[in-house]
């Protein structure tokens, strides 16, 4: 579904039109291909899988190896132009206008190679987790996969990667092992423990400011099959629901990683008839243990008779399906943020703007269990290697037109506002869609920060490589 243009800045200084000889020349000297603004399949190519996000950069290229990313970085900086790095989309509302951007789609970087004798992958800068998960699943191995499979695995990894064995495992960027890089200045560069070792921690959750992934290398899990599913009841029972899990995190081993949710399904045709049209409260979880013990530790959940019980034994690779992401790009916005507590107080507040009495746009407001191998110093790890937080909230509703953006953004915004006094200090990369950190948004301990950005100066003092959430040099 290609983006419909709208009024806003053209093409930057370094497209045809705007320069002497423009960005022509960049294309007889890729692999990929240089697509321009008015070439045929100029909308598809810039699309972001938030298909809300109307990316309209200086110029796309598609590139297919490293060689590509050096060439388009050395005509950028000849140019006075950026380039924003992206494989799906999923987080590019935060890259703002990219009229003096060359858009760097990774998407045919795609190898994928699993050594199931050392248990780790090595992929390409446009894989996404599907194709990762079933590579990894043929040897009886798992990833620390997101809850939806079309994400990147790359941009995911970078801002930390919140999976369904987070409790268990971590950050799925504290098993990152390796990465092969491109520099500001076209340099090709291995990183790793003994190689690189600054931008190799600044990679592991400090975000993807530093140098352009074209391969990331990271450990997977013997996990063969898990006991998951989710329970559902109508949205009317929130209240008892939503206070029955919290209790519940309070005992769970961290081997279970779960969430809870408030639901709003349009009638769309789309939509499973089970849910089609609407409301309702669930809880979703995942456990590492067989089924009998499982059973015995989702009982308190259970006895609150959920309309729906899906949980059954399920392999990693086919977890995508418990979240009900949407299945492609679709026109949505959503924002989150980490909460220290979810105490009695914060449900509260929280189901006054977004329980059964309200009136709110947005599909989805979940919280999700944090801690176990989360905390901090419980994994080692890189830049961000923790979340320091007790629960994770993401929000999110559809924006087909104007008026559905407004009215998400405010609920959005409200709901922010209410759960404020609750919030911890800092915020997840991977779920900040609509701040960025000059709006007082922070990732990271100020001395964390400060590190980073020397690392920036480093590698691309220039700020030629542009990220979704920015890390400046440090002058």
């Amino acid at each position: 579904m290609p983006v419909t243009p709208a009024p806003g800045p053209g093409p930057g200084p370094g497209a045809d039109g705007a320069g002497a000889g423009g960005l022509r020349a960049l294309g007889s000297r890729l692999e990929g291909a240089l697509v321009l603004p008015g070439d045929a399949g100029w909308d598809a190519a810039r699309a972001a899988w938030q298909l809300a996000v109307d990316q309209r950069p200086a110029a796309v290229v598609l590139a297919r190896s490293a060689a590509d990313v050096a060439a388009t970085l050395k005509t950028a900086r000849a140019r006075g132009l950026r380039v924003a790095p992206q494989s799906s989309g999923h987080n590019a509302a935060p890259l703002g206008h990219l009229n003096d951007t060359i858009l760097l789609r990774t998407s045919e970087m795609a190898n994928v190679h699993i050594d199931p004798v050392r248990r780790l992958a090595r992929v390409g800068a446009g894989v996404v987790w599907s194709e990762v998960s079933a590579a990894a699943a043929k040897h009886g191995l798992a990833g620390l996969a997101g809850t939806a499979s079309d994400v990147g695995v790359v941009g995911y990894t970078l801002g930390g990667g919140l999976s369904w064995f987070a409790r268990s495992h971590g950050l799925a960027a504290n098993h990152v092992t390796g990465a092969t890089v491109v520099t500001a200045d076209g340099r090709v560069l291995r990183v790793d423990a003994a190689h690189e070792p600054d931008l190799f921690w600044a990679l592991r959750g400090g975000g993807g400011a530093y140098a352009i992934v074209t391969e990331l290398e990271f450990a997977l899990f013997p996990i063969t099959e898990v006991y998951a599913g989710a329970l559902y009841w109508p949205i009317e029972r929130a209240g008892e629901v939503l206070t029955r899990w919290r209790d519940w995190t309070a005992g769970v081993p961290d081997a279970i990683t779960s969430l809870g949710r408030l639901l709003r399904f349009p009638p769309l045709e789309d939509v499973p008839q089970p849910f089609r049209g609407r409301s309702l409260v669930a809880v979703e979880a995942v456990a590492q243990f067989g089924q009998e013990a499982a059973d015995a530790l989702l009982a308190p959940l259970r006895e609150l008779g959920p309309e729906l019980d899906t949980f059954a034994p399920t392999p990693p690779s086919r977890l995508d399906l418990l979240h009900l992401d949407p299945p492609g790009p679709t026109p949505a916005t959503g924002d989150g943020f980490q909460l220290a507590a979810l105490n009695d107080e914060t449900l509260a507040a929280l189901l006054a703007v977004a329980g059964p009495d309200a009136d709110v746009p947005l599909l989805t407001v979940e919280a999700r269990h944090l801690g176990g191998a989360l905390a901090p110093d419980a994994v080692p790890g890189g830049a961000v290697s923790s979340l320091d937080a007790a629960f994770a909230v993401f929000s999110g509703g559809l924006t087909f037109d104007t008026s559905s953006t407004a009215a998400v953004h405010a609920a959005l915004d409200t709901l922010a506002a209410v759960l404020a006094p609750w919030r911890a200090p800092l915020a997840y990369r991977n779920f900040t869609e609509r701040r960025r950190p000059d709006d007082g948004v922070g990732f990271e301990p100020d001395h964390v920060r400060q590190r980073l950005r020397r690392v920036k100066q480093t590698y691309d003092p220039g700020d030629v490589i542009r990220a979704n959430h920015p890390v400046e040099p440090s002058r």
